[in-house]
C-alpha cells in the first residue's frame, strides 16, 4: 500500500476509537528504495492522526536493526504518541520459501544468506543458491525457517532480549497453521500432531518465562504476568470482551494458569514444533480445566470465540 493509503487507514481508525496493526513495510537499512521506513511510518501515522498503532513482532522486522528501531519508538511515545510494540521470544521467523523478500538476490539486504533458510519438516539447511532456487520453482510453498539471529552468539541473543525488555514490550505468539507433510494443515485434530510449524505455536510464553525471569533475571515474575497476559488485553481496551482479560477479579473471565516456576519451561523445537510446554500445572479457561495436573485434558472444549 501507498504511504498515503496506510495514513487513511490510520485516520479511520483514530476516528473509530480503534488500533491498527501492522506488519510494517521494509525498513531502510534493507530498502533505501522504500517509500518510507516501516517502522517510522507506524510512528508517523500515530503522530498525524491521534490513532493507537501497534507494531507487530519488532524483533523479526527489525532484525539486526532493532535497536535504532526501538529509539525511534521510544521517542515517539515520550512525545505522546501511542504506539505499542510486540516480540517474540526466538531468534528466527517462518514463512513459505517462495516469499519474495528470500529470492537469492534478496538475501544480502536481510543480513541472510542460504543457509539461514530451513526446510520443514526434511529439516534439510539450504546448501547455497543453486538449491534456494530449485527449491522456490518446484515447491514454493514449502514452509521454512528464517534464521535471522543466532540464539546461541550472546551477542544476537541479547538483542532479542532487547526488544523483550523494551518497556512495554507485548509477548507475542504469531502462531501459525499446523500442516501435514503434503502441504495442507490440520484443522480439527487435538492434541497436535506431529506437523509443521514455528515452534512459538506451542512454545513462546513458557519460553519467555524461561529465558527472562529464571535464566537472565531480566523480568520479575509479575513482570512476566504482566507482559504476557495483562498487557496483551489493554492493546485490546477497544475490545469489549478483552475487558475481562489478563487479570484476576471478580467479573472476570477466570481463565487462570497455574505454573511450577522452578520447571516451567518451552519444550517445542523448530523439527519437533509442537511439543508441549512443561511446568503447566494447571490451566482453566473460563472456569474450565483444559490442563489438571500437568496434564492435558482432551475433551475440555470451553473455549469461546
Amino acid at each position: 500500500s501507498e504511504p498515503a493509503e496506510y495514513l487513511h487507514v490510520a485516520r479511520l481508525a483514530a476516528q473509530a476509537g480503534v488500533a491498527t496493526f501492522t506488519h510494517v513495510r521494509e525498513i531502510v537499512e534493507a530498502d533505501p528504495t522504500t517509500p518510507v521506513d516501516g517502522s517510522s511510518e507506524v510512528v508517523i501515522a500515530a503522530a498525524e492522526t491521534g490513532a493507537h498503532m501497534h507494531h507487530c513482532h519488532v524483533n523479526s522486522t527489525s532484525r539486526r536493526h532493532v535497536d535504532r528501531v526501538l529509539a525511534t519508538l521510544a521517542r515517539a511515545q515520550a512525545e505522546g504518541a501511542r504506539v505499542t510494540v510486540e516480540a517474540y521470544p526466538y531468534g528466527a521467523g517462518s514463512t513459505g520459501i517462495g516469499a519474495f523478500f528470500l529470492a537469492p538476490e534478496r538475501l544480502p539486504a536481510w543480513g541472510l544468506t542460504p543457509s539461514s533458510l530451513v526446510l520443514l519438516p526434511s529439516g534439510e539447511r539450504i546448501a547455497d543458491e543453486a538449491r534456494l532456487r530449485q527449491v522456490r520453482e518446484e515447491a514454493p510453498g514449502t514452509a521454512c525457517i528464517v534464521e535471522f539471529l543466532d540464539e546461541g552468539d550472546p551477542a544476537d541473543a541479547a538483542m532479542l532480549r532487547r526488544a523483550l525488555e523494551f518497556p512495554d514490550t507485548v509477548v507475542a505468539s504469531d502462531a501459525m497453521p499446523v500442516f501435514r507433510p503434503d502441504g495442507t494443515p490440520y484443522t480439527t485434530e487435538w492434541p497436535l500432531p506431529g506437523g509443521s510449524t514455528h515452534p512459538r505455536t506451542a512454545g513462546t510464553f513458557t519460553k519467555a518465562l524461561r529465558t527472562m525471569v529464571r535464566e537472565t533475571g531480566a523480568w520479575s515474575w509479575l513482570e512476566a504476568f504482566r507482559r504476557c497476559s495483562y498487557l496483551p488485553a489493554r492493546v485490546l481496551d477497544f475490545v469489549p470482551a478483552a475487558r475481562a482479560k489478563g487479570h484476576l477479579g471478580v467479573g472476570a473471565d477466570a481463565d487462570v494458569v497455574v505454573l511450577d516456576p522452578a520447571t516451567v519451561s518451552d519444550a517445542a523445537t523448530y523439527l519437533a514444533p509442537t511439543t508441549p510446554s512443561v511446568g503447566v500445572r494447571h490451566l482453566l479457561v473460563a472456569g474450565t480445566a483444559v490442563i489438571r495436573d500437568g496434564e492435558l485434558v482432551l475433551d475440555a472444549r470451553p473455549g469461546r470465540p
